[in-house]
């Protein structure tokens, strides 16, 4: 067995699934950079030349709708007398890239990538969207093999910690940090929309927001996620300045 095949036996059995249809455990771990150009563009070393093997975005597509309705359906058992204003923001907590990368360097996806020679230099096998991205890809290709069942599984015993941690819903993203900044007299934050990717049944927006000298980014499928995202990033360097400036007092 090579040393490629033994990190895929090993994630599969962290997913508690072994794929009947390989294929789709590879697509769901390429990289777009390691796919060959499909209109006559020369591929980048290292790019993957099988034509059986696509990206994992169309995966990644499906598993993002996958993990919201597992996620959807947890919560209403969870939390059955909550009204929806506040399962929302427990929702959007629980399948956002912050939740979804420590989950996925957690069973090893990054080893398992197959990313091109050029992009690998540049250290993206690491980053956290494009771990995020893989997880994702990654519940949209069990589904398809075998189904909600083995997904549900994996999710339930994955996200329970992070679930069962949201004693009260947390704040949204947004709203939290226009809070933040109320309460110390600054100027509410600047969201700007820096591209929108992708096909349009799979967009990919990256947005910015800036406030008080400083600045987070967000990338997801929608523009209001995209938005949230930013915003905790935002939140979390904000917090990790002002703990900062505390300790050199």
């Amino acid at each position: 067995m090579s040393g490629h095949d033994s990190i895929l036996e090993t994630l599969q059995d962290a997913l508690g699934h072994h794929f009947a249809d390989q294929a789709l455990l590879q697509q769901a771990l390429t990289h777009r950079s390691a796919v060959s150009s499909r209109q006559g563009r020369r591929a980048p070393r290292g790019a993957v030349k099988t034509s059986e093997t696509g990206s994992n975005e169309r995966l990644e597509f499906m598993g993002d709708r996958v993990l919201g309705l597992l996620m959807a359906e947890w919560l209403l058992e969870q939390f059955p007398n909550e009204p929806e204003g506040a399962l929302g923001p427990r929702h959007a907590s629980l399948v956002s890239r912050y939740a979804l990368a420590p989950i996925a360097e957690g069973i090893g996806i990054a080893q398992a990538l197959r990313i091109a020679e050029h992009e690998e230099q540049a250290g993206i096998r690491s980053l956290a969207n494009v771990q995020a991205d893989a997880m994702e890809a990654l519940l949209g290709a069990l589904y398809l093999d075998g189904g909600l069942e083995p997904a549900r599984r994996f999710v339930r015993r994955k996200w329970k910690d992070l679930l069962v941690s949201q004693i009260t819903p947390p704040k949204d993203p947004k709203t939290a940090l226009q809070e933040f900044l109320l309460a110390r007299g600054c100027p509410l934050p600047d969201y700007e929309t820096l591209s929108m990717e992708g096909p349009s049944h799979a967009p990919r927006f990256t947005v910015a927001v800036s406030a008080m000298g400083e600045a987070g980014e967000g990338v997801a499928g929608s523009k209001r996620q995209a938005e949230s995202e930013a915003a905790t990033a935002l939140l979390q360097r904000l917090n990790r300045s002002r703990k900062g400036a505390k300790e050199k007092r």
